[in-house]
């Protein structure tokens, strides 16, 4: 992993990199060709039609950027669910010959990587055949993402989930992704955002997290906050739905009722926070 290094043009990198120090300009062409690959990983021909659809609201190039992803790394994600960030990782990181984990309740929570890698699965692409499964949270039920291996870990909107568990399993979460991470490595976190001054008790059934309990969970166990950024923020996000975030596209729970109010709006207001496992 490589400190993060804001996203620039190639022009501008190339300029950057003929007028500073030798240090500056490795450092600023290796960003750029971590950019490069992220880029294409975003274009791979293996991902469906449906899934690129969000990318202009789940921002996965600015994301992966901010977090440092590198292809070369191994990276773990937490609960991939439908895949849809599995769909980028699994090329960027088999590019460079890094290693990628997808993690989740043993079995059931792998169950679309698992298809995707079934010899029988019609439209089965090779890009996902190296994708090693494990469980997490981890009760001894299946394999673990071994201890100190991993460069960076990724969860996209899963906190909240976690936190449906109660306290005291998010903080075992957080305790067990610490233990995955070499030291210097960085935890990635997306998560549907809870205004600090709404009932913290939303948390428990809206979806929406609060920005303090998640820096909380982290720093408890041993992170420390690197960075943050409004890359997935949402103005239009009113976080006050009845039934939930679920309101909102792409679920829309309420299906055809206020459909257009809730387009318009789209996806949910989001925070994009990047924590470290200190050196020593």
């Amino acid at each position: 992993m490589r400190p993060f290094l804001p996203v620039a043009s190639a022009a501008l990198i190339a300029l950057a990199a003929c007028s500073a120090s030798p240090e500056r300009a490795t450092a600023s062409e290796s960003a750029a060709t971590a950019g490069d690959a992220i880029a294409a990983a975003v274009a791979a021909p293996s991902r469906t039609p449906a899934n690129r659809a969000r990318d202009p609201y789940r921002h996965p190039a600015e994301t992966l950027a901010f977090f440092g992803v590198e292809p070369g790394d191994t990276v773990v994600e937490l609960w991939p669910g439908g895949g849809w960030y599995t769909e980028i990782l699994a090329p960027l990181v088999q590019k460079g010959g890094g290693t990628l984990y997808a993690a989740a309740p043993w079995e059931r929570g792998l169950n679309t990587i698992r298809k995707w890698q079934g010899a029988e699965t019609t439209g089965n692409h090779p890009v996902y055949k190296d994708i090693g499964l494990a469980e997490f949270p981890n009760t001894g039920a299946g394999p673990k993402v071994p201890d100190g291996s991993a460069d960076v870990v990724l969860t996209f909107r899963n906190v909240h989930n976690w936190r449906f568990g109660g306290t005291d399993k998010t903080a075992d979460a957080f305790r067990q992704i610490y233990a995955m991470l070499k030291p210097g490595g960085v935890l990635g976190v997306v998560d549907h955002r809870l205004p600090e001054d709404m009932d913290s008790a939303l948390e428990e059934k809206s979806g929406y997290m609060k920005r303090s309990s998640i820096v909380g969970f982290a720093e408890a166990a041993g992170f420390k906050l690197a960075g943050e950024s409004d890359i997935n923020a949402n103005p239009k996000d009113t976080h006050d739905y009845e039934k939930g975030v679920w309101t909102l596209p792409p679920t829309l729970t309420n299906k055809d009722v206020d459909k257009d109010t809730y387009q318009a709006i789209g996806e949910s207001d989001r925070m994009t926070l990047k924590f470290v496992k200190p050196a020593s």
